[in-house]
């Protein structure tokens, strides 16, 4: 029997764009109210999904859509940070 095992597909807040999660990078925001990356993707709290991709994190800062989806300010480095990691993936 082979069967083929399902890709789990999450929503880019940026872009909208449906990816496999793994080509997204979490950013939760947890019960204290600190906003972090989740690069295993397991932290508990509320989450929100980027596309690995420059100008899916610049459009995010541009239009605000992580403050809104995460109900929360975001510090501009966060958004830094964001670029120096798909930097140092690519």
């Amino acid at each position: 029997m082979n069967t083929k095992k399902k890709v789990p597909m999450r929503k880019c807040v940026a872009t909208g764009d449906m990816k496999p999660k793994k080509e997204l990078v979490r950013i939760v925001r947890g019960k204290e109210g600190d906003v972090s990356i989740d690069l295993t993707g397991k932290k508990s709290g509320r989450g929100a999904y980027l596309s690995k991709d420059k100008e899916a994190v610049l459009l995010a800062k541009k239009k605000n859509t992580l403050s809104n989806h995460l109900h929360i300010t975001i510090p501009d480095s966060l958004y830094e940070e964001l670029l120096e990691l798909i930097e140092k993936e690519c």
